[in-house]
């Protein structure tokens, strides 16, 4: 006959094995809206986790992971064009963030964060913040305010100076510093724009901002080796002086059947496709875990040895099956290279096995306190028999492993690429087509008008 302790750890053991959703279950319905190219529906999903009728509220109060879900809402507003509800979810989403030092952490403090359970308010990682103010750009240059574009500029580069000096050698958002060098360039801030043009050519090529660096130059002494660098070659490669040529070509011949000659404008295009990894709880033997993460567990790890479980549950990251990886552009019938800036599905993998060892150490170092408490239960069932102590570290041990959910919590609707254009086209109305290519095709279409000496800003989102 079993005992009242027993029978209670039974009965807990019980309702802890049958499980809970975890936060990629829960929004998994949104996701696979984006991947049949709905935006609508996942739209809705998301209207439901946040519990509101429509994307013109902002939710009452905010829970564990109520800005987390507003940040996957305000990505997918901007992709269906609705840039001025998109702004108001970032912000309103970063206000509530915490942010999860990976830099200056102490042994063990991500560990315990990741394996908190839900309950606790979601912390986003440098990369996720980064990007955060890189997309809230977007949404003000398309809306044409330079004035909010410039406060998520500043954001962005307080975030990018943390990465860049804790991780000098490795890529953070150059389209975000793409975007930051336009927003300080269309606002006659000629150095702080250099600035940060600078900070793009030390991560890729970037041929489209050899024009810009150059007019820009010619207004400030600011000059670093790699501007130095586009000064001295003077003129563009032969790709595009060819390009440009035929350009010219194309606008004298505009301008000679206009009643009047226009000014030329520019069309800022930026085309973003994918979604990025997703968390998902996996799990690793036991061996290869103690290899990974052998410096940051605690306790006897002998206890191991005497587990029913050999394997240790933790998040991952699962690539997404991205349906697009790129495109082509068309602005008229005019031709435009498409330059790719940043792999964002590279840099939050890169994050991510930062902390990967200290995740792992901490789901042992709990691996090996379930243990010990299995062996616990097992003495005190041994007292009646072998059978019920057997039974007794098993139920305690499963139900363990049952509450011990890693956190699989991220933005998972993040954008995979980034690739940027600018285009010299005369004032009115333009049409710029992008046709993507990947594991399918399709193609995104906008009419844009650019205003005379102005800009304007084309923002196509796949999601998928």
């Amino acid at each position: 006959m079993l005992t009242p302790i027993l029978r209670s750890i039974l009965t807990i053991g019980l309702l802890f094995l049958t499980g809970c959703a975890t936060y990629s279950d829960r929004n998994l319905a949104a996701r696979q809206d984006l991947r049949r190219g709905d935006f609508g529906g996942a739209e809705r999903k998301l209207n439901g986790l946040l519990g509101v009728e429509s994307s013109r509220d902002l939710p009452r109060g905010f829970g564990s992971e109520t800005a987390l879900t507003l940040l996957e809402r305000a990505t997918v507003l901007q992709a269906m064009g609705e840039y001025r509800l998109s702004a108001r979810d970032f912000t309103a989403a970063e206000k509530e963030l915490e942010f999860l030092d990976i830099a200056n952490d102490t042994v063990g403090e991500i560990g315990k964060y990741i394996f908190s359970d839900d309950s606790t308010i979601y912390k986003t990682g440098p990369t996720e913040k980064l990007h955060l103010n890189a997309l809230n750009m977007i949404n003000y240059l398309a809306l044409g305010e330079l004035e909010g574009a410039r406060v998520e500029a500043r954001r962005f580069q307080v975030m990018r100076k943390y990465l860049s000096d804790y991780f000098p050698d490795e890529p953070h958002g150059a389209f975000g510093s793409y975007l930051a060098g336009y927003v300080f360039e269309k606002s006659g801030e000629a150095e702080t724009a250099l600035r940060h043009y600078d900070e793009v050519l030390s991560q890729v090529d970037a041929p489209s901002l050899e024009a810009p660096i150059r007019r820009l130059a010619a207004r400030t002494s600011y000059r670093t080796p790699r501007i130095e660098a586009v000064l001295a070659r003077g003129t563009m490669p032969a790709s595009h002086r060819e390009e440009a040529v035929s350009f010219e070509g194309a606008l004298a011949t505009y301008h000679e059947g206009s009643a009047s000659h226009l000014e030329e404008g520019e069309i800022l295009v930026i085309v973003k496709t994918g979604t990025v990894p997703v968390k998902q709880a996996a799990r690793i033997p036991i061996g290869a875990a103690l290899g990974l993460a052998s410096n940051y567990v605690s306790g006897d790890t002998k206890l191991l040895e005497y587990g029913l479980f050999k394997v240790v549950s933790y998040p991952e990251l699962i690539p997404h099956q991205n349906v697009f990886t790129g495109g082509t552009l068309r602005v008229g019938e005019r031709a435009a290279p498409l330059s790719t800036l940043t792999e964002v599905s590279q840099e939050i993998v890169s994050e991510y096995e930062k902390v990967k060892p200290k995740i792992v150490g901490a789901a042992l170092t709990r691996m090996i306190v379930r243990a010990a408490s299995a062996e616990t239960a097992r003495a005190a069932g041994n007292r009646q028999s072998s059978a019920l102590g057997f039974l007794a570290a098993a139920l305690v041990e499963g139900t363990l492993v049952a509450m011990d959910k890693p956190d699989t919590r991220s933005w998972t609707m993040l954008p995979a690429r980034v690739q940027i254009a600018r285009v010299q086209v005369p004032a009115g109305v333009h049409e710029v087509r992008v046709d993507l290519r990947g594991r399918s095709f399709g193609s995104l279409s906008r009419q844009v008008e650019v205003p005379p000496g102005g800009f304007a800003v084309v923002d196509f989102t796949t999601l998928r």
